[in-house]
């Protein structure tokens, strides 16, 4: 198969691009490069077969003609990004996923495999774990624009084209292109390098975690799947036992690291984004998907590769693993402009 990956010099892509060649397909990757210096293990990193630099907002027919499906990834990729701007964000997550999709059905894909997320449901809150026809409750611009693109691709769908959704909890695990913005990942870096597991909320709310390869899994097993089985469906992706408030997270964390302390500052207050997630539909009807990677199992992931010294001379808040933080540097250095497009490429 050939296969299209928008977002491969993200967080998530270059584990996608290695996962989908070792299973035999041809990859393009698709990337506005925004990212594309925040490397930490360039050696690691498998390259597409093809590498296309440009704005997904500027992506055309010639682009995505000749493959056989789509991997969508890209997008301002977290709530604070997405609240940067939200006209921008609804451009580049909403606008261009339409205009993607819609080019992608015209030159023929049959599968589109659209990231989306597990912050849908917002502040849900409450014991019981929601399945995926639980109401959707998006409360960022992020989240907003997950539930409209969803919606969006939905209306596409039809005996050629099948869109299929995977609400992804939050992402942990190592990647070439490190993040430190993701909550597991953030402890951990705050337990190896300060012995202070600093949680800047109340502890209260829960995520349901999952790691990234198991997203790419799940990615896979749905582009290589019987098409009624996934047909214009969303699938939670993630463990059922892998919902933790935000306190159970850094209490994983400080049994894996010896003698670090969990401290709860509270100094950004509750956060509305509460929910438990049932992830049954994907473990039991997914052909080829089964989550492999435990909390605990990802914990001494991390804690391995800060013992092994791979984050280097940098600090784990700086931009290189901060996209927030890389953002607004590409910004005031005018590599992009006001609507956040590069001047020249990236």
């Amino acid at each position: 198969m050939r296969i299209l990956v928008t977002g491969h010099l993200g967080y998530i892509g270059p584990i996608m691009v290695r996962m989908l060649k070792a299973a035999g397909h041809y990859v393009t990757g698709f990337d506005v490069g925004y990212f594309r210096e925040c490397v930490t293990d360039a050696g690691s990193e498998v390259k597409p077969d093809r590498e296309i630099i440009r704005d997904i907002r500027d992506i055309s027919l010639s682009d995505v003609s000749r493959h056989d499906a789509t991997v969508h990834l890209a997008g301002l990729s977290n709530d604070p990004m997405g609240a940067l701007d939200p006209k921008i964000t609804n451009d580049i997550n909403y606008v261009a996923s339409m205009r993607l999709a819609t080019l992608a059905k015209q030159s023929g894909h049959t599968r589109f495999v659209f990231a989306s997320s597990c912050s849908l449901y917002g502040s849900a809150g409450g014991d019981r774990p929601l399945n995926e026809l639980a109401p959707l409750d998006p409360i960022s611009a992020y989240a907003q624009c997950k539930a409209k693109a969803e919606q969006g691709l939905a209306n596409l769908a039809d005996e050629n084209f099948s869109p299929v959704f995977l609400r992804n909890a939050t992402a942990y695990g190592i990647s070439p292109r490190m993040r430190f913005d993701l909550v597991l990942n953030n402890l951990m870096a705050w337990a190896k390098t300060t012995g202070t597991i600093k949680v800047l909320s109340d502890g209260t709310p829960w995520r349901p975690l999952v790691h990234i390869q198991d997203i790419c899994r799940a990615a896979l097993a749905a582009l290589e799947a019987p098409v009624a089985l996934i047909h214009n469906q969303a699938f939670n992706i993630g463990r059922s036992d892998a919902n933790y408030t935000v306190k159970d997270i850094a209490e994983k964390v400080a049994q894996t690291v010896s003698g670090a302390k969990v401290v709860i500052t509270g100094e950004t207050g509750g956060d509305p984004r509460s929910y438990r997630v049932d992830f049954s539909k994907a473990e039991n009807t997914l052909p080829g998907f089964a989550p492999e990677w435990t909390v605990e199992k990802g914990c001494e992931e991390l804690n391995r590769w800060f013992s092994e010294g791979r984050l280097g001379n940098e600090s784990f808040e700086s931009r290189f693993f901060v996209r927030l933080k890389q953002l607004k540097y590409v910004s005031e250095n005018g590599l992009v402009d006001s609507a956040l497009r590069p001047t020249n490429p990236l």
